[in-house]
């Protein structure tokens, strides 16, 4: 016994059953609607994923709300910052077009080396980083200059400074290319950056005075 034949189904809107054209025709705008809205929807993911990323780089890269470019005065800090300290910290008198873009107390971190910085921009638009070390030990004079000897000694004003030249390739030098150190007292004075020698030399000058006074224990 045969089956029996089912009858095409009527579809509501038509009140009759489709004809093969109209079938064809709604499958075909069936697909192609499907289609436009996974198009759309991949849109949006794609669009979703890619805030999300932007976000995450936000979030995770390292960023100041200071302009690198600021001008500091270091004076008015340092003020703020000696009568908590013994030892008399550096505040140089520096001819006119240097300027400073950072000063701080740092109180010492794995080292445990208590420090003052200032960061000076030069006349020449390069830079020099002031550090005074209190009770400074070898490893951060060492951790400072990236382990580099010292390759030479220098006398400015009477005072002995122990040159460092950064020997490294000079994309691997970061702010240093060239250092002096000398220790007075308590402080060691660790001038790093790019500037030219020169620019060094005025720096150092400038400094005589603090590490005459902290040769003499003086705060004054």
């Amino acid at each position: 016994m045969s089956a029996a034949r089912r009858e095409p189904r009527i579809v509501a809107e038509l009140g009759r059953p489709e004809t093969p054209e109209e079938t064809a025709a709604r499958k075909a705008e069936n697909t192609r609607t499907y289609r436009a809205r996974k198009t759309v929807n991949n849109l949006i993911l794609s669009l979703l994923v890619t805030v999300a990323a932007v976000v995450v780089l936000v979030m995770i890269v390292p960023r100041s709300d200071t302009p690198i470019d600021r001008t500091v005065d270091y004076r008015a800090v340092v003020s703020q910052v000696q009568p908590g300290v013994e030892e008399p910290l550096a505040s140089p008198r520096l001819p006119d077009g240097w300027r400073a873009n950072a000063a701080t107390w740092r109180s010492g971190g794995s080292d445990k080396v208590a420090s003052w910085y200032i960061g000076l921009l030069t006349p020449a638009d390069a830079y020099i980083g002031l550090n005074q070390g209190i009770d400074a030990n070898p490893s951060w004079v060492s951790e400072q200059l990236q382990g580099s000897p010292a390759a030479e000694t220098v006398t400015l004003d009477g005072i002995q400074w122990d040159v460092y030249r950064n020997t490294a390739p000079e994309d691997e030098r970061g702010n240093f290319d060239y250092a002096l150190v000398t220790t007075a007292g308590t402080s060691t004075f660790l001038l790093v950056g790019t500037a030219p020698e020169a620019e060094f030399t005025v720096l150092a000058g400038a400094l005589t005075d603090t590490i005459a006074r902290n040769t003499n224990g003086d705060q004054g």
